[in-house]
């Protein structure tokens, strides 16, 4: 087939994109559910299914695996056909990738709520689902991986080196995080014991951080913010060093979570100084998407997408920076175990991960129907600030309560007992919980704005014809 008649494989990006739509509304409901029982404990009382303790890893798969991950699909399946200038390698491996990840995404929502766990945190799958997921992503290396090796330009986009290195890091966690002896279909011992298992945890646990939920979308910053704006990256140079910076340091970054644990302390130390340093390519990185704008900043006042992908940024910096500050040992002694923590995880989570997927998939979404913008630019606007305002009551509660709840727990009288009590420092949290939980339902309704426009945008586009493969001199621009 020559060139001109070439199309680009896009049902599959289109099935990813409406699936992260309907993953995002499922995930996030769970969370508002769960929130919900923490203010009041009996929601849900004597059906074990519906026990915080079981819906709880429901909720952290499914707004990471299923929405997150996703959203990770279809845009990175966009932006490797278009910048590499080609077709994806094989539409039967893009349908196996998108009905594999869907697969493993319903068996997760019957096995998690009915018990059935590893215990690890987002690594909860039994053996038989963790197979699954590693077949799957080994072939969307391939799909992705020989996309590039077979494109038209010498040139690899550094969104695509980003995506690249997400996929390659995440298969070597998840392969050795879960190696473990089966007993049965349904339980199996891990090879790991008490702190090595703990590290190999920790440095599954936050390299899942640094690489499924920072790197992926990296690489979606670097393609859909200078799309969107219609500016080059503001320094291609600086991309290519926030890239090699981020993935040489991020890895030694995980015993940050095991601070005054039995973990010995040298490494505790190590993972704190490697944290300390993640904030310069971090930061680079960040400042890089932001100064994009140079020269266009007045297209944030008509233009929510841009207003989405550019606030999601500045999340990512207020993420990056309180991640190295609660990894150094004294502060962590204030904040461990504190609900501070979660509101470090979410403004990391709803503000950037969830920020910069949904802005990426109303960028994306209306040129996949060939239409030129969303059926309701306000109705975007709107899911914009329902989604701030409920990121803000979300992220400024959990932090007032958790450093609150750390005070109050190192609180000690003249003769050396404890000032408070847990109960006592349970109940002054208790109205932060109402304020989280309040939050976290404007996040849910603003996902209803965006599940109403993506219908109304399908419905109100023509027939979709497949998009021909640009030569590569009709499109040299590397946004």
């Amino acid at each position: 087939m020559s060139t001109a008649q070439e199309t680009y494989n896009d049902k599959v990006v289109r099935q990813f994109t409406v699936m992260t739509v309907v993953w995002g509304i499922v995930g996030m409901l769970v969370g508002v559910i769960i929130a919900a029982q923490l203010y009041w404990p009996t929601l849900g009382e004597g059906i074990p299914w519906l026990s915080y303790g079981r819906l709880r890893p429901l909720h952290t798969n499914a707004v990471i695996f299923a929405f997150g991950g996703c959203a990770l699909f279809a845009t990175s399946l966009h932006v490797v056909q278009r910048t590499c200038h080609v077709r994806l390698i094989s539409d039967k491996l893009a349908a196996f990738v998108f009905w594999g990840w869907q697969a493993v995404i319903v068996l997760a929502a019957i096995t998690l709520p009915l018990g059935l766990t590893q215990g690890k945190e987002y690594a909860e799958l039994i053996w038989p689902i963790d197979v699954l997921i590693a077949a799957v992503w080994v072939a969307y290396a391939v799909l992705f991986i020989g996309t590039i090796a077979k494109r038209r330009v010498k040139h690899i986009y550094v969104a695509n080196w980003f995506y690249a290195s997400f996929i390659i890091a995440v298969a070597l966690l998840h392969i050795v995080n879960n190696i473990a002896l089966p007993t049965g279909l349904l339980h199996s011992y891990p090879v790991y014991a008490g702190a090595v298992d703990a590290m190999v945890q920790w440095w599954y646990g936050h390299n899942a951080v640094g690489f499924f939920l920072t790197a992926g979308f990296l690489g979606m910053m670097y393609y859909f913010v200078p799309k969107q704006a219609g500016r080059p990256v503001y320094s291609y140079r600086l991309s290519i060093v926030h890239f090699w910076a981020l993935i040489a340091v991020y890895m030694w970054a995980g015993p940050h979570h095991l601070q005054y644990t039995a973990l010995p302390d040298w490494a505790q130390s190590l993972g704190m100084v490697f944290s300390l340093i993640l904030l310069a390519p971090s930061w680079g990185g960040a400042i890089n998407g932001i100064m994009t704008l140079s020269g266009v900043w007045y297209k944030l006042r008509t233009d929510p997408i841009l207003k989405f992908l550019i606030v999601s940024v500045s999340f990512y910096m207020i993420a990056t920076f309180e991640g190295p500050m609660m990894s150094i040992k004294t502060v962590n002694s204030l904040s461990h175990y504190t609900d501070w923590t979660v509101g470090h995880v979410h403004a990391g989570a709803l503000g950037w991960v969830a920020m910069i997927s949904i802005g990426s998939i109303y960028s994306l979404l209306p040129r996949l129907l060939g239409r030129e913008q969303m059926f309701s630019v306000k109705a975007v606007d709107l899911h914009f600030w329902l989604h701030t305002g409920g990121v803000v009551l979300y992220i400024a509660s959990m932090w007032i309560a958790g450093v609150m709840q750390g005070l109050m727990w190192r609180a000690t009288n003249p003769d050396g007992t404890l000032t408070y009590s847990f109960v006592e420092s349970l109940n002054a949290t208790y109205p932060y919980y109402l304020i989280r939980l309040g939050g976290g339902v404007l996040v849910l309704a603003g996902m209803g704005v965006m599940a109403w426009n993506v219908w109304r945008t399908y419905r109100s586009a023509q027939a979709i014809a497949p998009q021909p493969v640009l030569p590569v001199e009709a499109s040299e621009a590397r946004a």
